[in-house]
This record gives C-alpha cells, structure tokens and sequence, in this order.
C-alpha cells in the first residue's frame, strides 16, 4: 500500500484521510505513545526552563516575563500540529514529494545569502519574516537531506531490483546532500554542517551502503575539516570557539565565558538543584544564550543531577524508541528515515549538553524539543512525525 494509506485491518482508499488517522480500532494501538510522552514533557520542561530564564531578562523579553514562555508554548503547539499534519500525511506520501520539498529548502537556504537573510547570535544564517519571528532553514534542510537520501538508497532495494543500495546510488545520494552542505557552510553556520554530516553518516549506515563509503566519508570530512581552517572560511567567533574548548583557560572573560559560566551554573546544582526559579546563576544573567543554547544550565542549576538527568533519560526513550521503529519496519525507506532522525537526534542533544559541560566546542545548537526556537521546535516534531508514520504503517505482522 502507498501514499497516506494505511495498511491496517478496516482501512481502504473509500475512506478519508482523517477518518483513517482517528479511526479507534487502529491509530491509537499503532501510535508509539513513549516517544510521544516523551517529547511532549521535554518541551513542557522546557517552557519551565525558558521562562525561568527570561523572566527577568528586560532586555530581552520586552517588559513581559511571559514572553518568551507564551511563545515556546505555541511553538510547541505549531510543531505538535505538524507532527499530526505528517502522520497523516505519511512518509510515502512526502517520499513523492522530496524534489519539490527538496527545491525548497534549498531556495530557502540560498535566500539566507542574500540580502534578505539575517545574523543572529553571530550566525548568518536566519530570514527576519516580521513581528518578532524568524526562519532558520537549515532546520528544515535536515529533513529534506534524510528523505531524498532515503528516496534514492531505498529505491531499487525496496523494488526487489537489488539487495543493497550499489556505488552509483550512493554517490548520487551523496551529491544531493553535498548541495544544500556547502550552502549552509557558506553562511556559515559549522553547527548545522556538522549535525548534518553525522546525519549523511547515519543513513549511510542504515542502508547497508558498503563499508567503504563510511571509511571514505569520514576521511574526506577530516580532510575538510582542515581545508575549512586552513582557508579561512570560518569567522572569528567560531575559531575562538574552539580556541575556548582547546584551553578553557585561554580567556575567561571573553571567549571563554560561555562555557565557564556554564559550568559554574551546573556545578553549583548539585543534587536536587536551588529549585525552579531560585538559580543564583540564572537569575543573575550570567549566562548568554541561556533560553537557548545553554538551556540546560537552568536544568543543572535549578533542579540539579536529578533534573538534568531526568531530561536526558527522556532523550534516551525517545532515541531507543526510534531504533525500535527502525528495526522493526520492514522497508529499507522507513529504516533510512528512522536511522536518519536518530543520529540527528543524538548527536545535537550529545553536542548541546556536552559544550555546557565543556567536553564539546561551543557550535550553537539548540537542544531537541526543550530550547527555545521555532524552526528548531517544528523540525523536531516533524521528524517524531516521521517515525509515528514508520510505526503506523508497518505491516500487521512487524
């Protein structure tokens, strides 16, 4: 069965899409209901999170403590109705739709070079809409790379026609991406590249492609890596970042102060955490980027070991309930798009709170479903879409 059918007892094509997608006797047992938990409670926790670290912040929030909050709440709404939007749509339904989403988000991010994009936090890498609100399409381009690769490997291992994905594919799977990678590099914006270099790798790794074209890309990407530094391509900001990770101790007060501070933050919750709202570090705005970037210092310091920990365990549900939906369906495309969002997910929850930690250079990537940031917030909803879509449609018998 294709497009948004559902490949269930009582489903057939006379009935609707949304008749289908409520339909009692199938959706609801068919739903992976811990991964939904969980990222419903991780952006709960983060609304508590970004609330407390902006409440004070006047500068930031416009004269009304609930600013940032009331907005977090409503991108999670957004990205929960994209979440439902995408399960009914189904992933073999936008599997026919990737060159055009495709084409789009590389307009999108192409767009960011132009006069109409927008720095932020040092990266260009945003499109200014209006009335407070802002796209960042590299986002987005995370999905896209995921499904058009998935497209491509899957094609001709799904048909029968081969038992896994030969060199051709790979290597056209491997320029789609390329594309929209060194756009985004350009920007630049090193943190999506790097998170969408693992997830290239990720795929890679699902589809059964041989092995070395893993060996390969990882040589190739070292082999980059230094060309990047060597050429000058990166700014300022980002080279003393790794400066900063390279010695801490390099400057404290200037490029250094992120992570020191955040560090200081997390140490000094301890256990239990001062309680929410009570974080001498978070109420004193000692912290930059802390509804965002450094979220998870409010975590560590207001609810401590216990707190932070608790978050981290939701990420691992979400991430162990993914490697069972990409084990257990039975098409190569659905496995693909699982491995995909799980490395995704992985690396960027591993990045993000390992540079609070300072066992990670600072890449400015938000944390998945718990920082503030609507782009960040749809992609990471739409992605649970996906994998609900995998899980729903398997066959009976997986």
């Amino acid at each position: 069965m294709t497009g948004n059918s559902f490949s269930v007892s009582g489903y057939g094509p006379e009935r609707s899409g949304w008749t289908r997608l409520f339909a009692r006797d199938s959706l609801a047992r068919r739903l992976d209901w811990p991964i939904l938990f969980s990222a419903i409670a991780l952006s709960l926790i983060g609304a508590a999170l970004v609330y407390s670290a902006t409440r004070n912040r006047t500068e930031l929030n416009q004269g009304d403590p609930y600013y940032f909050l009331l907005r977090h709440l409503l991108n999670t709404g957004i990205g929960f109705a994209l979440m439902i939007g995408t399960v009914w749509l189904g992933h073999r339904t936008l599997r026919t739709a990737v060159p055009i989403l495709y084409g789009i988000s590389v307009l999108l991010i192409l767009l960011v070079l132009t006069p109409l994009g927008a720095t932020i936090n040092g990266a260009h890498a945003w499109i200014v809409i209006g009335g407070g609100f802002s796209l960042q399409p590299s986002e987005f381009v995370k999905i896209t790379i995921i499904l058009g690769m998935a497209m491509l490997l899957a094609a001709r291992v799904d048909a029968g026609d081969k038992p896994h994905p030969d060199h051709r594919t790979v290597l056209q799977a491997l320029g789609l991406a390329a594309v929209p990678i060194l756009i985004v590099l350009l920007m630049p914006d090193l943190g999506s590249v790097m998170v969408m270099v693992v997830i290239v790798l990720g795929v890679l790794l699902t589809s059964g492609a041989p092995n070395r074209w893993i060996f390969g890309l990882i040589g190739t990407g070292a082999l980059g890596a230094i060309a990047v530094w060597q050429l000058g391509v990166l700014d300022e900001y980002q080279i003393n970042r790794f400066a900063a990770f390279a010695n801490p101790e390099l400057d404290p007060a200037g490029v250094g102060y992120n992570t020191n501070q955040a560090r200081i933050a997390i140490g000094s919750g301890g256990l239990l955490g001062t309680g929410l709202f009570k974080g001498s570090q978070t109420t004193g705005q000692f912290v930059p980027e802390q509804q965002t970037d450094f979220v998870f210092t409010v975590a560590g310091e207001e609810l401590g070991f216990v707190g932070a920990g608790l978050i981290i365990l939701l990420l691992g549900v979400v991430l162990w309930r993914a490697c069972r939906i990409a084990r257990e369906t039975t098409e190569l495309y659905g496995t693909i798009v699982a491995g995909g969002i799980i490395a995704w997910f992985a690396f960027q929850a591993f990045e993000n709170i390992g540079m609070t930690l300072g066992i990670m250079p600072v890449a400015g990537l938000p944390l998945p479903f718990v920082s503030y940031g609507g782009s960040s917030m749809f992609a990471v909803w739409v992605a649970v879409g996906l994998l609900q879509s995998i899980r729903v449609q398997r066959p009976m018998s997986a």
